[in-house]
């Protein structure tokens, strides 16, 4: 059986590349933190660590089974977290799994407000994870709610959704530019324009994607900046540096430096998902994702879907 204390080793080691910074942030000395990560090795059967005088890194096979520890080891936190809230005698409080989406739209800040309102004594616990994470978690039981970009597959026996928000794209152009006098703008107007290409958490394809779907629409975006998230683009919007599309959602708060145009011709949105177990063992967590669901409901962003 796997020794938690020795996965926490191995990560710390792995993530350092160092055994005597490891050792320092783990408060034990070098030599039996190797120990134990040589014992780890020894039972598994498996080389975790290329060794040299210089440094230690790992082999492919222990990179593998670094992210999976990860994983394994962010579980046994919040069971650990359960556990405690739950020997202290409370309703077992609330542990949310959500992408940024989530918290730049204001849907997940909105709802824990309500929350806060109506039930004070509940605690929370977030954790901004990959939806693949949120769902594994959900499944362990671990996360009582998923806010994600994409539901699970329909087929998933555990899992239920429901769509909470369906946010158009917009266009955000610095309010100097010259397409930002015109009330409407054409896929022609955009080619060769300089263009800022918003991440897409949790999707290594995202760049290939954003170029594929505004190709498909008649023009080829000129990136010359990769913005982390929609709020980081239309600050550099704002500076001049180009054009992005941003969830309507979160140009509201847009300076008078940025213009925003609708792109009837490129209908493209970001979804925002609500995912649950299809069963609910405490209260708590159906009260949650009714007031999840309600908030959207009255603000008229809520999509009447439900993935049974």
């Amino acid at each position: 059986m796997l020794d938690l204390r020795q996965l926490r080793y191995f990560v710390t080691v792995a993530e350092t590349e160092h055994v005597g910074r490891a050792a320092e942030q783990l408060h034990i000395s070098q030599s039996p933190l190797s120990r134990q990560i040589a014992q780890l090795e020894k039972n598994l059967g498996l080389t975790l660590f290329e060794r040299s005088q210089q440094r230690i890194r790992l082999t492919r096979d222990g990179a593998t089974f670094l992210s999976e520890a990860q994983a394994l080891l962010r579980h046994a936190d919040r069971l650990e977290n359960l556990g405690r809230r739950l020997g202290r005698g409370e309703e077992g409080g609330l542990c949310i799994g959500y992408v940024a989406d989530a918290m730049h739209t204001g849907v997940l800040p909105g709802a824990l407000r309500r929350l806060q309102e109506e039930s004070p004594g509940i605690h929370v616990a977030l954790y901004s994870m990959s939806a693949a994470e949120q769902f594994e978690g959900l499944r362990q039981r671990s996360l009582d709610i998923a806010l994600v970009r994409e539901p699970p597959d329909r087929d998933d026996p555990l899992l239920r959704a429901a769509t909470l928000l369906e946010d158009p794209l917009l266009l955000a152009l610095p309010a100097g530019h010259p397409l930002a006098a015109s009330e409407t703008i054409s896929a022609k107007d955009l080619n060769g324009q300089p263009w800022i290409a918003v991440e897409e958490e949790g999707d290594p394809a995202w760049r290939d994607t954003f170029v594929a779907s505004c190709v498909a629409s008649g023009f080829t975006p000129d990136i010359r900046l990769d913005a982390a998230d929609p709020l980081t683009a239309l600050g550099l919007v704002a500076s001049g540096l180009g054009l992005a599309l941003v969830q309507k959602s979160m140009v509201r708060g847009a300076t008078e430096a940025v213009a925003v145009r609708a792109l009837p011709w490129h209908a493209t949105s970001i979804q925002l998902w609500a995912v649950w177990h299809h069963i609910d063992l405490r209260p708590v967590v159906a009260s949650f994702r009714e007031t999840v669901l309600s908030q959207e409901r009255e603000t008229g962003a809520m999509v009447p879907a439900e993935q049974e």
